[in-house]
């Protein structure tokens, strides 16, 4: 699976953007902070992004790991029970 291919759904980004593919998440992945990219949801959403480059993991993984990735520092809504 080449890093062209597209995620079934865009993934919406905070600022409004959209990653399509996965290059797309890849490029935003390497834009981050080094700080950021060191952290272990990051590092998750990497991994699921070669993996599935690679044809070793689904693209559904990777789509999922980046939405974990970008919600990982959001404050859990209240009366949530995590």
């Amino acid at each position: 699976m080449p890093w062209s291919d597209r995620f079934d759904d865009p993934i919406p980004l905070p600022d409004g953007g959209q990653l399509v593919t996965l290059r797309d998440a890849a490029t935003y992945i390497t834009k981050l902070p080094k700080a950021a990219q060191h952290r272990q949801h990051w590092q998750m959403a990497t991994r699921c992004l070669i993996g599935a480059a690679e044809g070793r993991d689904f693209l559904m993984h990777a789509h999922i790991g980046m939405l974990q990735a970008l919600h990982a520092d959001k404050p859990t809504p209240a009366g949530s029970s995590d």
